[in-house]
């Protein structure tokens, strides 16, 4: 009778693997298809952009574009922060939403506004994982999970770093309690969409890292660029709010977008420089593999990102995060006796962390980012940041349930 109980217990996980395993592969095939055309997308519009330099005056243009796109397909207001909703109580996420945030992107970029791509991908990516739930007729509670399982498999296709996708997705929405049920899932569908990703000809995102010897005096150094870092993702969230907060005084979603568009371009002009458009790849690149880069240049970042999304081009706010966070390391990294290029890559994760407080995604990130020699001053960073940012984060919707500094004790931000 035991044994009977014990097989049939088995075949009842066997068959949750299963299904699991099905629709991950559906869905993994799916997003990796999709985000690579995004992808491509992109760097098509960057390159053009970088062809031809007038195409940043139409940025303001292009931005009554994007308010009459959203208008038209009745996303107007949707965001990130919708798909975390779904997750946290079944609202539901609009199919049309997927069109809206992939050509939205594209034109943003096109134009020239400071924008990344993650927040596209954690919305076309939930988009395609909850719709596909939808036509599978699956209940409330799987329908979560496949827009949790979308965003691993978009956020993989993009990057190529499916383990640290994987907990992302799983870490993002409820800071404090993680459903290991879905790690199966995400983790197949994020390989899967890598997979289909890198068929498509996108190369996985990753740079090479000169690493220093671990010893207690270069952990000391790293801790103290940690928790600048964590600081500096605090400025960077509230700046960002702070931004979108005064902008939404401008109730004409048009004027907004054309004043913000207007603001970028002549700033852009000003400083004789498009390093601060787009996404900036190239600039954190510079900093991590070379250790160069400008003293002002995590600031204006800042400054052109919060401009941007405030006004309403869309994108997300991760890449940029990556970029303050890269050059503000590679300028402090000297001080303190750092290597510039490693430095870089330390700011680069603070920031990060401390803006979606995500600890083991953002070691898993590093991890797949610059390879495993520098892992234990990335755990490190990460755990620093993490605690010193507290309750800042660049998703308003992210539920913090425990608070950081006391074990079992409920948040009381």
């Amino acid at each position: 009778m035991q044994n009977r109980r014990l097989f049939s217990t088995w075949l009842t996980y066997l068959r949750a693997m299963a299904k699991w395993l099905a629709v991950s592969l559906v869905t993994g095939v799916l997003c990796g298809a999709v985000g690579a055309v995004f992808h491509i997308g992109v760097h098509r519009v960057t390159e053009l952009r970088a062809a031809q330099p007038w195409l940043l005056y139409t940025l303001p243009l292009l931005g009554v574009v994007i308010v009459w796109l959203y208008k038209r397909l009745g996303t107007e207001g949707q965001s990130t922060n919708d798909i975390l909703n779904e997750i946290h109580s079944g609202y539901g996420v609009s199919l049309a939403l997927l069109p809206a945030i992939f050509f939205a992107t594209l034109l943003t970029h096109l134009g020239g506004g400071s924008v990344g791509r993650e927040g596209a991908a954690l919305q076309m990516g939930g988009a395609i994982g909850y719709q596909s739930g939808r036509l599978l007729h699956l209940d409330d509670s799987d329908l979560r999970t496949m827009t949790t399982i979308g965003m691993a498999a978009f956020f993989s296709a993009l990057f190529g770093t499916p383990m640290a996708a994987a907990v992302f997705a799983l870490e993002i929405t409820t800071v404090g309690r993680i459903y290991f049920a879905q790690l199966f899932p995400c983790l197949v569908a994020a390989l899967t969409a890598c997979g289909v990703s890198m068929a498509f000809g996108v190369e996985p995102t990753a740079f090479s890292l000169a690493v220093p010897q671990t010893d207690a005096v270069m952990l000391v150094r790293v801790a103290v660029l940690a928790m600048l870092g964590a600081l500096l993702s605090v400025v960077f969230c509230e700046v960002i709010h702070a931004t979108e907060h005064a902008a939404a005084k401008l109730t004409n979603p048009y004027l907004r977008i054309v004043v913000g568009g207007a603001l970028v371009v002549v700033l852009t002009l000003l400083l004789g420089t498009t390093d601060y458009n787009g996404a900036g790849m190239d600039v954190i690149t510079r900093a991590v593999e070379q250790g160069q880069a400008v003293g002002a240049a995590f600031a204006l970042k800042l400054v052109f990102t919060a401009l941007s999304l405030a006004a309403g081009y869309k994108g997300g706010e991760v890449v940029p995060s990556f970029f303050v966070g890269a050059t503000f390391g590679c300028v402090v990294a000297p001080v303190l006796g750092i290597p510039a290029a490693f430095g870089a890559a330390v700011g680069l994760i603070a920031v990060f962390c401390g803006a979606v407080n995500c600890p083991l995604a953002s070691t898993f990130l590093a991890l797949e980012l610059f390879g495993g020699a520098g892992l234990p001053y990335f755990a490190l960073t990460c755990a620093i940041s993490f605690v010193l940012s507290g309750y800042s984060g660049i998703y308003a919707s992210q539920r913090i349930l425990y608070n950081k500094l006391k074990t079992d004790y409920p948040t009381e931000n």
